[in-house]
């Protein structure tokens, strides 16, 4: 498991007082208040706040689906949040550079981190959207889980049980659709609007087709290679590709073109969003319920 005991240097506007960054104590939920869980995003968010149960409070930074998380600019009040966690997830990768500066600036004597990109071993420049490889997730779950009996061993019986239930019952439907795709449709040829789709195209054994610096150049905000971009759309063009996946929240010029050029072509065309859409659903309602749409754009295809 991947965690850091923070240190760091003060980040300008952000940075507390000595006495708001002072060390958190060990804590045990059991005798009094509950654990301070912060993760940068809700998706990850919503995972800690079922593993820890009532034995938790969570707060996610980025927890509206208008919110960039690349460019978000933090708060005071984000600040606060972070020094007095005694639990922070973070993506990394890339993704949230802000979160590991709040850390940086508000170290405390004893607060885990789980960085999930270092938790599975990704590096810079890597696909940074985690939360779409499954195995990822339960890595992830495992890390929190583990944390969580650390920080308050008296209650460790609990998370366990917590762990178990969401395993088994929370996460249920979200594993049987995964699981379903792979049965019906691995090795459908599919493309995409940007690397956000990937992670999960590989996991379901898809082919996704669509160049990858198409993908990159999109998911970065920057403009694709002429060569890129023609290739993307040669593909709808000749109905190479079956299915067409976009990323909702971020719908460029050259994504609005493909999604109307894909469903003249009669292309099926299904969505996803980089966070919780709506923000108030568990991370498995929201995954469960786009990869139901997405088997339903491959059955669609497949009857053609």
């Amino acid at each position: 498991m991947t965690r850091t005991w923070a240190l760091g240097l003060a980040v300008a506007g952000v940075v507390l007082t000595a006495g708001c960054a002072a060390a958190v104590p060990a804590a045990d939920s059991s005798a009094g208040a509950p654990l301070r869980i912060v993760a940068a995003e809700n998706f990850w968010g919503s995972i800690a706040r079922q593993l820890g149960g009532s034995r938790v409070t969570v707060t996610s930074i980025i927890d509206r689906p208008g919110t960039d998380p690349h460019d978000y600019e933090p708060t005071p009040r984000d600040a606060r949040a972070f020094a007095r966690a005694q639990l922070v997830v973070v993506n990394g990768v890339g993704y949230d550079p802000w979160a590991d500066q709040l850390l940086a600036a508000n170290p405390v004597g004893r607060r885990l981190v789980v960085n999930v990109g270092d938790l599975v071993g990704a590096h810079a420049g890597d696909n940074p959207h985690r939360w779409y490889a499954p195995a990822d997730v339960e890595r992830l779950i495992q890390a929190v889980s583990s944390d969580l009996q650390e920080l308050a061993p008296n209650d460790a019986a609990y998370f366990a049980a917590q762990r178990q239930r969401f395993e088994a019952q929370g996460l249920a439907d979200y594993h049987r659709v995964l699981a379903d795709i792979r049965t019906k449709y691995a090795d459908t040829p599919v493309g995409a609007s940007e690397s956000i789709f990937a992670p999960m195209a590989s996991a379901l054994g898809l082919h996704l087709e669509t160049p990858a610096g198409f993908l990159k150049a999109i998911s970065e905000g920057a403009e694709p290679s002429a060569a890129d971009k023609s290739a993307a759309d040669e593909q709808i063009r000749n109905g190479s590709i079956k299915v067409y996946v976009y990323n909702g929240q971020n719908t460029t010029s050259d994504v609005r073109a493909q999604v109307d050029a894909a469903r003249r072509r009669g292309i099926p065309v299904t969505t996803i969003t980089e966070t919780l859409t709506p923000a108030d659903v568990s991370f498995q309602e929201w995954q469960a319920g786009q990869l139901e749409r997405l088997a339903a754009a491959l059955a669609k295809a497949s009857a053609r």
